[in-house]
């Protein structure tokens, strides 16, 4: 992961404005279809983005933190046995706070990430965070924000602004699907690097989170002729 960017990042908004919603993502198609030739046939392929706002910013980054560095599958599965603990649903914090390392361990959690996710949870049991204040505050603020805390860097606070928060204009200039998606669609000889994919997501503004999106769907899927 790349160390998170100054306040101001040309990869953020400074402002808080849109959210995903209907509207927005058709606009947002309609915008990409006519600034970026490269991506247009992406679109055209996989239709609509289906990336939509999940809400409860606490529990997002605990889901977060519990996929770093890992395998989807092995992740879920880690995942699923943790939350077995807690009848099904991530934990609220004060109860994520009351349960022994051990019983973490069992779960398949590593130390660094027992330590990150009790770090979330301690930020928002004493109120140094909580799910409004995180809403309302701009894409920067969120960032700066939620990177104090042990564990979280820019990658997972890209993730909550675009998948808990439901932010338009978030690139996550960190992500590994994103930079690989773009190597393959732009014929790059190598993977990206931040100022380069800034510059080539440029034209998407204020909608790259929805570029990224695609971008996405071409590393899971064949881009089409």
């Amino acid at each position: 992961m790349i160390p998170p960017p100054p306040v101001g990042s040309r990869a953020m908004n400074s402002q808080t404005g849109p959210r995903l919603d209907t509207d927005t993502l058709k606009q947002a198609r309609r915008a990409l279809l006519r600034r970026d030739p490269v991506l247009a046939p992406v679109l055209r392929h996989h239709g609509g983005c289906s990336l939509r706002p999940s809400g409860d910013p606490y529990r997002a980054l605990l889901h977060s933190v519990i996929y770093q560095q890992l395998a989807g599958a092995a992740a879920s599965a880690i995942e699923g046995r943790f939350r077995a603990r807690y009848r099904g649903r991530l934990p609220t914090p004060d109860a994520l706070l009351a349960t022994r390392e051990s019983e973490m361990r069992a779960a398949g959690l590593s130390r660094q990430k027992i330590a990150a996710l009790r770090g979330v949870a301690q930020a928002f049991s004493d109120g140094t965070l909580n799910n409004r204040r995180l809403c309302r505050m701009s894409d920067d603020a969120v960032v700066d924000a939620v990177t104090q805390l042990r564990g979280i860097g820019e990658w997972t606070a890209h993730m909550l602004l675009m998948f808990s928060l439901g932010r338009p204009d978030v690139l996550p200039v960190g992500d590994y699907g994103v930079r690989k998606g773009a190597m393959q669609l732009y014929g790059l000889d190598d993977l990206p690097k931040p100022r380069e994919l800034e510059a080539l997501a440029e034209p998407w503004r204020p909608y790259r989170s929805v570029g990224s999106w695609y971008l996405w769907r071409v590393v899971d899927t064949p881009t089409p002729d």
